[in-house]
């Protein structure tokens, strides 16, 4: 991670992809399946990851709610977000936020990053560029 994103991270306590993300690793990510199976595969795989735990998932809305406690005791919310974007294509977002009012020094960033290198690990195959 680079000093900028340290810094950035003094000030912000949130972060999020999007299709206009100027960092190419904070684009949505695009996965030649159907959503519901998506669905199947994102959950199975942010369940197994250690020291994240899934809140709530609500899979008409396409939304699995995520919490991670710091080293430092501070509380991160993550909200992945999973759209239909064609019959066999579907998106995955991911919006990350720590608890209180100082920035996060980057942790959202990092979380973001390691999300979804989980989910390219397990969905590799069917990834897709826009």
């Amino acid at each position: 991670m680079s000093l900028k994103r340290t810094l950035i991270g003094i000030f912000r306590s949130q972060e999020g992809t999007s299709d206009r993300a100027k960092v190419p690793e904070m684009k949505t990510r695009y996965y030649q399946l159907s959503k519901d199976k998506i669905w199947e595969e994102v959950s199975s795989t942010l369940k197994k990851i250690p020291g994240y735990k899934v809140l709530h998932e609500v899979q008409s809305v396409g939304e699995i709610t995520l919490e991670k406690k710091t080293a430092l005791g501070r509380t991160m919310d993550i909200t992945v977000s999973i759209v239909s974007t064609g019959p066999l294509r579907s998106a995955v977002d991911i919006y990350s936020a720590t608890r209180g009012s100082l920035g996060d020094l980057g942790s959202n960033y990092r979380n973001i990053l390691n999300l979804f290198a989980a989910l390219d690990k397990k969905l590799g195959a069917y990834k897709v560029t826009p």
